[in-house]
């Protein structure tokens, strides 16, 4: 269990990334979601040492991990936002590179490692390309088996399907899926299908402040019989905004599809849908979006 408390973080310039964040984690894999600019990269580079925070605690089976910085880097794999590779060096080589920086120093125990995580990530027949010639989706998966290494009890991906293309985006998720079977995997994503599709237990924030966590079925459960759509003109948007609770909007055959919560039929012309996450995110964005204007 990872146990996060009272975590918060302002910046030099004023910006407060993390306000009093206080989670519980179990093994499996969790979904953090967010806007770009609500806190998950922060709380991520937080968790994984990299910054420090202004306070609160962080706790994984009883260790501190803002106590020993190193201690902690041996037992966690992270795959940030941003994952720079060598372009001209091959992942085989690149993956025994980082096995060395994690300590593992026997070449035959080195050698066995490499050829496990690389099949791991279905990257063996590709082993001694430059990684400069890889898919987006094979880079990412480099990723993941270069913070597999050591294994770790503990695994954090930031953004990690951001850019991929459908099919590399469900093998992406297969695999974090297995990983997610035996550890901790933290999904931080903006994506609302990647934790529909993986997380049994996810979070919202935004502005660097929880807005929900638990069940991600159970929060969409919460919604039933309550999420309305219709098809408008763009031209009558405002108006419809100005008198409904308006979850989220999106072009379709050149109009505007509404989805509105409400308890009752919010007008003619509408007809009830099944919730999905997608509406449980957008309800809680605007729900803070409208107490912060208040």
């Amino acid at each position: 269990m990872l146990t996060i408390r009272e975590l918060s973080k302002t910046y030099a310039n004023g910006v407060r990334a993390l306000r009093s964040v206080s989670l519980d984690i179990p093994n499996g894999m969790f979904g953090l979601l967010g806007p770009n600019g609500a806190g998950k990269s922060t709380l991520m580079r937080t968790i994984a040492t990299l910054q420090d925070p202004d306070a609160g605690s962080i706790v994984l089976d009883g260790m501190d991990l803002l106590a020993d910085k190193q201690a902690t880097r041996r037992l966690l794999g992270y795959l940030p936002q941003e994952f720079g590779v060598y372009p001209k060096v091959s992942a085989e080589a690149m993956l025994d590179h980082f096995a060395i920086l994690k300590g593992v120093t026997v070449k035959g125990e080195r050698r066995e490692l490499v050829e496990t995580l690389l099949r791991q990530v279905n990257l063996w027949d590709v082993r001694r390309r430059k990684l400069g010639t890889y898919s987006g989706g094979m880079r990412q998966r480099f990723g993941i088996a270069q913070a597999l290494i050591g294994d770790p009890r503990l695994v954090i991906v930031d953004e990690p399907t951001a850019g991929l293309d459908p099919e590399e985006r469900n093998r992406f998720l297969n695999l974090l899926a297995e990983i997610g079977e035996r550890v901790v995997v933290i999904l931080s994503t903006h994506i609302v299908e990647d934790v529909t599709d993986l997380c049994q237990h996810m979070a919202i924030i935004g502005q660097g402040q929880l807005l929900l966590t638990g069940d991600p079925l159970e929060a969409i459960r919460s919604l039933d019989g309550r999420v309305w759509r219709r098809s408008i003109d763009k031209s009558e948007l405002d108006g419809y905004r100005a008198r409904m609770n308006i979850l989220s909007t999106r072009l379709a055959a050149g109009r505007t599809l509404l989805h509105v919560l409400s308890d009752t039929r919010p007008g003619e012309g509408f007809e009830a849908v099944a919730p999905d996450l997608e509406d449980v995110y957008f309800g809680h964005l605007r729900d803070q979006a409208t107490a912060s204007a208040a």
